[in-house]
């Protein structure tokens, strides 16, 4: 009997709970809205980058840009982890806003368990509709990006985006399961605290680090101690093989997970970090005399689910400007200074505005015996290292179909450059040779004096022994083809480049530099248009999370607002203070994306000083202070104008009102 009961009374009062969630869906709508949007934006984002990547398959960038498959790869890593940090974030913050209104539910009898399912299903219809959204916003947003690749020569032309089920499903799906999480998790918390404990700590942070944060937040933290170890200790580390920290074809990319690797540290141990760093940071108001310093810092001390909600985006923004940007700068610098340490010829002659005659060299040489001139010409080649057999398979899986860009050296290789040699001499690729980097050898498993296979340009199918191995170089291919075997194959194509000990009578137009003085490396465009895609999406989504949180947290301080006019502040003052809190947040924000900076850069530096320039010659370590100056400054404004705008809407209706 006392069962049925129990049972009628739960079904009455889960019942009696469902006007409230209409009504709290109905005064909570900036909360309701903030989510909506933060979701919406990132399973758009998700879905966008899901989308390209799908209509890519291996290396099928044009000649000489990056990989746009692993350009995309990594521009769908970056925006799956911020939109992670950002939805889960904002809808537990939402949660956490309803402290009161929760602890009111427990004290007229609702359960922990009918709690949790009111705020999962709110949490649940907003998702959907969210989800929904952001996949309808996903079918131009991915054309859209597919169009600005193309313009800039990082995709090849034709290449679009059509509409993919895969990709979208598992951006929805993707978003609904983190929304979901964030919000029961609070919920779950919420619920389990007495009436008169979340009455009586409606205004006070506590108990921000649950079990499960705290959990996540130790994995963070050995993760960056991990970090942090290898960063110290990898310079010296002999490399092995697979070791992508020491190949320069995959450093950069190994690079950039480690970095994510600590910013997530950092980002999980933010309630723990962020109460210490504020009170470092405002040491110098506690003896303020104004009444707006005092009161930013204690909003800021004890509202630290809020300061850490607002500086979680602001972190994330700051910090992957500085890392990836900074990253980037060290990868073409450590280019630039391998190029110029590698480089014998005296002069470089490139294009100018017309191409190379495809006759350069008989043109360049003849009469003047004595120069000595190495012509260079990028092609593709398919197939390297494949069996025989293999090569009259013509399916798109059969080894002999995987492109490698590879590079024909037609004339003396020493001349153009001066290569780590690691097994045989630069002097014998000629006839019917080819060279390989250190990273190809090893891994098509040839060694000096092998005979390799392979598939030229035009479809013929060669075995070119192998004259040299050398250590693998950032600016380089890896694979460098003898002109001899590979230029009859390659009809009325052009030189790109022509490196000569001395000036050339006749510049057949083109551009000669000297060798001493290169000029920007043409190669840096690509690296920046990479990191454009790759930054930019999870850039602009964590800047508008920046707004969305600032206002979501700006407008459930009207309660807070009357108080201070009913005690004699002007809408000045109560700005002031709200500006301060900001400018707090973000100043939080800055120094520990400033950090994480720092530590990631002396890493790459020396990472690419010991391990891939290996003593050819060395970059300084250098912080993108212009880049993580433009990060803050943005954020700054941002939130600030999200914080000021509803503030000063709140503050014209009366005290009395709210």
């Amino acid at each position: 009997m006392s069962t049925r009961t129990e049972r009628t009374d739960h079904g009455g009062s889960l019942t009696t709970l469902l006007p409230v969630a209409a009504a709290g869906l109905r005064r909570r709508k900036t909360a309701f809205a903030g989510s909506y949007l933060a979701l919406t934006l990132g399973v758009t984002l998700v879905a966008t980058t899901g989308s390209l990547l799908h209509q890519t398959a291996g290396d099928d960038s044009p000649l000489g840009a990056p990989s746009l498959h692993k350009v995309l790869l990594f521009t769908a890593a970056m925006a799956a982890f911020v939109a992670v940090f950002v939805v889960a974030g904002t809808f537990a913050f939402a949660v956490a806003q309803r402290r009161q209104e929760i602890a009111m539910l427990r004290a007229v009898g609702a359960t922990p368990r009918q709690i949790v399912w009111l705020i999962t299903g709110e949490a649940a219809v907003v998702a959907l509709a969210a989800a929904l959204s952001g996949c309808l916003l996903a079918l131009p947003g991915a054309p859209a990006l597919a169009a600005w690749l193309v313009d800039r020569g990082a995709a090849p032309e034709g290449f679009t985006a059509h509409p993919a089920a895969g990709p979208m499903l598992l951006a929805a799906a993707t978003g609904l399961a983190v929304a979901l999480l964030g919000a029961v998790t609070a919920a779950v918390r919420a619920g389990r605290v007495r009436a008169a404990e979340a009455l009586a700590d409606a205004a006070v942070d506590r108990k921000v680090m649950t079990p499960l944060r705290w959990a996540a937040a130790l994995t963070g933290l050995l993760t960056l101690f991990g970090a942090a170890g290898y960063y110290l200790a990898a310079p010296t580390m002999p490399p092995t093989p697979g070791d992508q920290a020491g190949d320069p074809q995959l450093a950069s990319q190994w690079v950039l997970g480690a970095d994510l690797a600590v910013i997530t540290s950092i980002a999980l141990l933010a309630p723990v970090l962020v109460p210490p760093l504020v009170r470092l940071l405002t040491a110098p108001l506690a003896r303020a005399t104004a009444a707006a310093p005092l009161l930013a810092r204690q909003n800021a001390l004890t509202a630290v689910r809020r300061t850490v909600s607002t500086a979680t985006p602001a972190f994330l923004a700051i910090a992957l400007t500085g890392t990836v940007v900074g990253s980037t700068a060290a990868f073409a610098d450590a280019m630039t200074a391998q190029n110029r340490a590698t480089t014998a010829a005296r002069y470089v002659l490139r294009p100018g505005t017309q191409p190379l005659p495809a006759d350069t060299l008989r043109r360049l040489t003849a009469g003047r015996p004595g120069l000595h001139a190495t012509a260079t010409t990028p092609t593709v080649v398919t197939g390297l290292g494949a069996d025989t057999a293999a090569f009259d398979d013509h399916g798109e899986d059969s080894p002999a179909s995987v492109p490698s860009a590879a590079t024909v050296v037609d004339g003396d290789l020493a001349t153009a450059w001066t290569l780590p040699a690691v097994q045989g001499n630069p002097a014998d690729l000629h006839g019917a040779t080819l060279a390989l980097s250190t990273d190809q050898a090893r891994g098509h498993g040839v060694h000096l004096g092998d005979h390799v296979n392979l598939r030229l340009a035009d479809g013929t199918v060669t075995t070119l022994r192998l004259a040299l191995v050398y250590r693998t170089q950032l600016g380089l291919d890896e694979i460098l083809l003898s002109g001899d075997a590979a230029t009859p194959h390659l009809p009325g194509a052009r030189p790109t480049a022509v490196h000569l000990d001395a000036e050339p009578a006749d510049r057949l137009g083109a551009t000669l530099t000297d060798s001493r003085d290169p000029g920007p490396d043409p190669g840096a465009h690509y690296a920046w248009i990479a990191t454009t895609t790759i930054l930019g999406p999870a850039l602009l989504y964590a800047l508008i999370a920046i707004v969305n949180t600032m206002v979501m947290s700006t407008a459930d301080r009207r309660r807070d607002f009357d108080v201070l006019r009913l005690a004699g502040s002007v809408r000045r003052q109560v700005l002031g203070t709200v500006a301060l809190e900001a400018v707090l947040v973000v100043a939080t924000a800055a120094v520990l994306a400033l950090a994480v900076t720092a530590l990631t850069q002396y890493g790459t530096t020396a990472l690419i000083n010991h391990r891939i320039l290996a003593g050819q010659t060395t970059v300084p370590l250098h912080l993108p202070w212009p880049a993580l100056a433009v990060a803050a400054a943005v954020c700054l404004a941002l939130a600030t104008t999200a914080a000021l705008l509803p503030s000063r809407l709140a503050l014209t209706r009366p005290a009395a009102a709210h």
